[in-house]
């Protein structure tokens, strides 16, 4: 939690020739805003993050995030030197933004809001050793065994 964007970061320091999407709730957002000043610092041309805002904590309660008292993502970004920074609150915005995050040079930020509803928890898996392998067999595009390293 609160390490999305910062991962992010690396992969599309790391691997510059490759597109890096990031993912994140408003919730785990909140947790690294200090990671988007970094990213408008470094500039990384690949680089775009999709922020999905229901307004609320959903791990936690579905309490309302600062997102639903004024907190705006894409005004953050923006302030800190994305190149491009959108909320989405229609349809039509999606289907506009979707190349942005694509294409774009970055780094880009969509904040796509949607509506609260409170869905079954899932917790995620707790063994670090088969995240790691997951997490390195989708970045390498190739299966990897536990008995990598």
């Amino acid at each position: 939690m609160g390490s999305a964007c910062t991962v992010g970061l690396g992969l599309a320091l790391a691997q510059p020739q490759r597109r890096v999407l990031v993912i994140t709730g408003d919730g785990e957002m909140l947790m690294g805003l200090g990671a988007l000043a970094t990213i408008g610092a470094k500039k990384p041309g690949n680089l775009a993050i999709a922020v999905i805002d229901n307004e609320h904590y959903g791990e936690t309660g579905m309490q309302q995030s600062h997102t639903s008292m004024g907190v705006d993502f894409a005004a953050i970004a923006c302030a800190a030197g994305f190149r491009h920074a959108v909320t989405i609150r229609e349809m039509s915005e999606l289907e506009a933004a979707i190349p942005i995050l694509y294409t774009a040079k970055g780094p880009v930020m969509a904040v796509v809001k949607v509506m609260a509803a409170p869905d079954p928890m899932v917790l995620p898996e707790w063994d670090g050793p088969a995240l790691k392998l997951r997490f390195r067999a989708a970045l390498l595009s190739s299966p990897v065994t536990h008995g990598g390293s």
